[in-house]
C-alpha cells in the first residue's frame, strides 16, 4: 500500500495545504476516501502477524474535511448539516442497519454486519458478521474483526492524528461486553472477552492475576483472555488511592464455543 502513488501527493498536500488547490492533490484525497468506502484500502492492516498503520491514509481523511463543502441533508423528517455523508448502497453491501443507526461515508462494513442505534465513523473498518449493538460506537479509523460482538453502550475511541497513530483494534470473535470503553490504539486479541464495564487506555494496566504472582502489560490484551474490570492501589501525596485496572482471569478454550454469551464465559471462571 506505501507503493501508492496517492500516498506521496496526500502527503504532500498534508504538509502544504495549498496544494490542495492542485486537482491532482484534490483527485488523490477524494479518490482515497471512495477507496476506504469501498474497502479496497484501509487505515490499518495486519502484515507479517504485525498491525501497519498506513498514515498517508489517515492524512487523506483529515484532508477530506479540509476539501469537502458543509450541505445540507434530510431524510424524512431528519435534517443535519455536515460534510460527510451516509454511507449508500447497503441492499447491495449486505449490511442490515436498523432505524437509528448511522454509518458515515468513508467507513467499510463487510457483508453480514448488523448495526442498531449505533455510531460508525469515517475511516472505520468492520468485519464480516459483526453486531454493532445499540448505541455502540465505532470511532474513526477503528478496525474491528470479523465475529466481533460490541454489545450495547461500548465505546471504540477514534484517532486521526497526529499521522501513524495507532488506531483501536479488536480482533475476530471478541466479545466487547456492554459498556466498556476501548480508546488510545488498544488492541483486543481475537477471541478476547471483556467483561462489562472494562475500561482500556493506553496506559491502563492489564494484569494477569491467574499465576501466584501478577503479570502486568499495557495496551494489549492476549487473544482468548477474559479480562473484568478491577482496581491496583497507587501512592500519592494526599494519601492511597484505587486507579482503574482491567484483569485477566481466564481464558477461552476449545470448550468454550465461539458465539457463547458473555454471561456463560463468566460464569465459567465463577464470576457470574
Amino acid at each position: 500500500m506505501s507503493h501508492d502513488p496517492r500516498a506521496a501527493l496526500v502527503t504532500a498536500a498534508f504538509e502544504d495545504r495549498s496544494r490542495l488547490e492542485d486537482e491532482a492533490h484534490q483527485r488523490a484525497v477524494y479518490s482515497t476516501l471512495d477507496d476506504l468506502d469501498k474497502g479496497s484500502l484501509r487505515v490499518a492492516a495486519k502484515e507479517a502477524g504485525e498491525w501497519v498503520v498506513h498514515s498517508w491514509v489517515q492524512q487523506a481523511v483529515v484532508l477530506y474535511f479540509a476539501l469537502a463543502p458543509m450541505e445540507e441533508h434530510e431524510a424524512g423528517p431528519v435534517h443535519w448539516h455536515d460534510k460527510v455523508p451516509l454511507k449508500g448502497n447497503l441492499k447491495e453491501a449486505g449490511i442490515r442497519l436498523v432505524p437509528g443507526a448511522i454509518v458515515r461515508y468513508g467507513s467499510f462494513l463487510e457483508r453480514g454486519c448488523v448495526v442498531m442505534p449505533g455510531f460508525i465513523n469515517v475511516g472505520a473498518r468492520v468485519g464480516g458478521g459483526t453486531m454493532v449493538d445499540t448505541w455502540a460506537t465505532v470511532g474513526s479509523c477503528a478496525q474491528i474483526g470479523r465475529g466481533v460482538h460490541l454489545s450495547g453502550g461500548v465505546g471504540i475511541g477514534g484517532v486521526l492524528e497526529p499521522p501513524g497513530a495507532r488506531p483501536v483494534i479488536v480482533e475476530d470473535n471478541a466479545f466487547i461486553g456492554s459498556r466498556c470503553v476501548v480508546v488510545e490504539g488498544v488492541e483486543i486479541g481475537a477471541g478476547a472477552v471483556l467483561g462489562a464495564g472494562v475500561v482500556l487506555t493506553k496506559s491502563t494496566p492489564i494484569i494477569d492475576v491467574r499465576g501466584d504472582e501478577p503479570i502486568t502489560v499495557k495496551g494489549k490484551v492476549p487473544s482468548c483472555a477474559v479480562v473484568i474490570p478491577g482496581t491496583r492501589k497507587k501512592q500519592f501525596s494526599a494519601g492511597e488511592f484505587e486507579l482503574p485496572a482491567a484483569l485477566i482471569i481466564g481464558e477461552r478454550n476449545a470448550s468454550t464455543d465461539e458465539k457463547t454469551s458473555l454471561n456463560s464465559v463468566l460464569r465459567e471462571f465463577a464470576l457470574s
